[in-house]
């Protein structure tokens, strides 16, 4: 009967060591751009300075990589299996920094069981206080579309202030809520949201109109020398036309 070869942990070193910090993978995370993989802190502060994966050099994002991360908690599960102890060193670590947290320069001291609480409630409304700033934000031109007499042309006018500045994760059902409170629609009014000519989808973010609804449109380039359009006897240098515009209108109901 053969025997079965038995392995060292170093011979999977390769396969589950950060590539950045050369210590074992903890919170391993992907970059789905490439599928190479590190630790969370590690590609994290990586990519506050770079764009760019440590490991094969590709762009990631061209303006937020941590967009493109995941967790792989099958991966860490893997590790906690194959090292001895390490499931068990982490659960110290975070239990010690749990109790020794350090306290802020002019702080008086305050109870452990206030402080935790105020600790859990900041965690809980730190997302919902920054309202997405922290995200790439996009500029946005919504525009009343007239549909010549069209039932509902009444009640639908246009905006007094009709550019907005937003989150490119904001979706157009978000667009629509926005535009019914501010012009004060019937909560059972519906409306559509257009981008050249083709009605968008509740679900389509404006960051993926842009990509592929609004970049792309030939019409939408401007010449930078004399700000025609695509056709410029002056042969200038083409660019985005900007912001991008949504049109707006009472919902058809093709049906």
């Amino acid at each position: 009967m053969a025997t079965q070869r038995k392995h060292l942990v170093k011979d999977f070193n390769p396969y589950i060591t950060c590539y950045i910090c050369k210590g074992y993978l903890i919170k391993p995370t992907t970059v789905t751009e490439c599928l190479h993989t590190f630790c969370k802190t590690c590609i994290v502060q990586h990519f506050e300075d770079s764009n760019d994966c440590p490991r094969c050099g590709n762009q990631v994002h061209e303006t937020n990589p941590l967009e493109m991360l995941r967790l792989d908690n099958t991966l860490e599960e893997i590790i906690f299996k194959l090292v001895p102890g390490l499931r068990e060193q982490l659960q110290r670590e975070l239990e010690f920094w749990k109790k020794n947290k350090p306290q802020e320069n002019g702080q008086d001291d305050i109870s452990k069981v206030d402080k935790s609480k105020a600790d859990e409630e900041g965690d809980e409304n730190q997302d919902d206080k920054d309202y997405h700033r922290s995200d790439p934000q996009i500029a946005i031109c919504l525009d009343c579309l007239r549909n010549n007499g069209q039932s509902g042309d009444n009640v639908v006018k246009g905006l007094m202030k009709k550019f907005i500045r937003c989150s490119t994760r904001v979706t157009v059902g978000t667009i629509k809520k926005f535009l019914s409170l501010k012009l004060k629609l019937p909560s059972s009014y519906e409306l559509d949201v257009l981008c050249n000519g083709e009605i968008m989808g509740k679900d389509h973010t404006m960051e993926f109109i842009y990509m592929t609804r609004w970049r792309l449109r030939g019409e939408n380039l401007c010449c930078l020398n004399c700000s025609a359009s695509q056709v410029c006897s002056q042969d200038g240098t083409l660019y985005q036309s900007y912001p991008m515009v949504l049109q707006y209108r009472p919902r058809i109901d093709f049906g």
